[in-house]
């Protein structure tokens, strides 16, 4: 059943995120975030697993196309973001029609970037991935991968935006189950199609693309047939006029934000350069920790997910002094969190270790990575919280310059510098600095942002 225009949301969801408690609310909302990014986490995960079982130049391989892959999916991140954003402000103010043809437009707009990144990604193939420092010997299993996953892009693209939209009116339930059964599928999809079953045969990195785009497909199919999206949509108002009104203030958040998210994966394609100098080994150690890093992370990337729909409606509906108590809340428990993780992550060493390095000089690269980099997960938390708070406030110029410091003024040249005077143990020590470093200038920031709505 379709509402009708003007219908509000459910009234329970609104009266949370504006009047419930602030740390209680947002852990009902992160929890859901979280299991379902943990499931989504297990892509990369188990991929990187099973493709470590085929051997160092596979892995290697997949490694590469890191960067790229996390740049489609930043665009994502982006575009849902500034659906957030929107979505969320207009729901703090009682716009409510206005609500579903924002939505209806944002998800149209997540649908031409993914076309779009198709295309440019299967023409741009070979001379990318050579730039990034691809060799013969890997470009083959670089074809094979990126073939395949270039074709699932809109299906990458589509749940995240679609996914925003149901945040931003406090569902967050929906996402997290939605998350865990396109993890429970690529996981058989992963074994079925990479080594092969029965009458399928073994396909390699090329299998392991398959599985990964099927998965992200089926969630998008079964979001857009979900109850409460279907209301959303409004596809009979549709008119040129209407969309390019939309995309234009989708555009004035969602542009800048996406912007913003695809400088980490150009900054991680840099470091991936500067690793890829010390070798094959090194880029293995250093691909399987930057996935171990993004599971550590897990509790601050779902934070910042369900900060930012509370920070907007309630900065739509004047209420300052709960955005304020929820940002500074936020950075305080990331700082302890975040330690707490990396104690844990060197009593998991060992066995991490063992379990996705198959040679010594692999293990040794990822142990130095456990130890340096995840102990500034803390800082960099903060610093994420801060690009998505100011996302959510509609700052998106201040959320852009400060990822531009972090990663272009601090990461990539402090890392270079360290690999230049200690190997791969000096570049992880860079990232540790330069995260440390940017923690300040974010939380400054944010506090220079509030002090106008005094």
């Amino acid at each position: 059943m379709t509402a009708s225009p003007g219908a509000a949301p459910p009234r329970p969801a609104r009266r949370e995120l504006l009047e419930g408690p602030i740390a209680a609310t947002l852990l009902r909302k992160t929890l859901p975030v979280i299991g379902g990014m943990i499931a989504m986490l297990s892509f990369n995960l188990v991929d990187t697993w099973f493709i470590s079982r085929l051997g160092t130049e596979e892995l290697a391989a997949v490694s590469f196309t890191f960067p790229v892959v996390f740049t489609v999916i930043s665009l994502a991140i982006g575009l849902g973001i500034g659906t957030s954003a929107v979505v969320g402000r207009r729901l703090g103010r009682g716009e409510f029609t206005a609500v579903r043809r924002r939505s209806t437009d944002a998800a149209l707009l997540g649908l031409v970037v993914g076309v779009l990144m198709t295309l440019l990604g299967l023409a741009t193939l070979e001379p990318l991935f050579r730039l990034l420092g691809a060799d013969d010997t890997l470009l083959p299993h670089i074809r094979d991968y990126m073939g395949v996953w270039y074709f699932g892009a809109a299906a990458m693209i589509v749940p995240r935006v679609l996914n925003s939209i149901l945040r931003a009116h406090g569902n967050t339930v929906t996402q997290g189950l939605m998350m865990g059964l396109a993890a429970l599928i690529n996981v058989v999809l992963d074994w079925w199609l990479i080594f092969g079953v029965g009458p399928i045969p073994a396909m390699g990195v090329f299998g392991a693309a398959l599985a990964t785009v099927l998965s992200w497909g089926l969630m998008a199919v079964t979001l857009v047939f979900q109850r409460e999206l279907r209301g959303l949509f409004d596809l009979a108002g549709l008119t040129p006029a209407g969309l390019l009104d939309s995309w234009r203030e989708l555009g004035r958040i969602a542009g800048p934000a996406a912007l913003t998210s695809v400088f980490t994966p150009l900054a991680m394609g840099l470091l991936t350069r500067i690793v890829a100098g010390h070798g094959h080994h090194a880029v293995a150690g250093f691909g399987v920790g930057t996935r171990i890093e993004a599971f550590a992370q897990i509790a601050v990337l779902g934070l910042s997910m369900t900060l930012s729909p509370l920070v907007s409606q309630n900065a739509g509906a004047g209420q300052y002094d709960r955005v304020r108590r929820a940002i500074f809340g936020c950075f305080l428990f990331v700082l302890l969190w975040q330690l707490l993780v990396w104690a844990v992550l060197q009593g998991l060493a060992p066995w991490l270790v063992a379990g996705y390095a198959e040679r010594e000089a692999v293990g040794e690269v990822l142990r130095h990575f456990l130890w340096l980099v995840p102990l500034g997960l803390g800082a960099q938390g903060v610093v994420i919280l801060a690009v998505s708070s100011c996302n959510a406030l509609h700052r998106p110029a201040r959320a852009m310059r400060l990822s531009v410091v972090r990663l272009f003024v601090l990461s990539v040249p402090l890392a270079w510098l360290g690999g230049r005077l200690a190997g791969t143990t000096g570049i992880f020590s860079g990232m540790l600095v330069a995260n440390l470093l940017m923690a300040l200038v974010a939380w400054w920031q944010i506090r220079v942002v509030l002090t106008r709505y005094r």
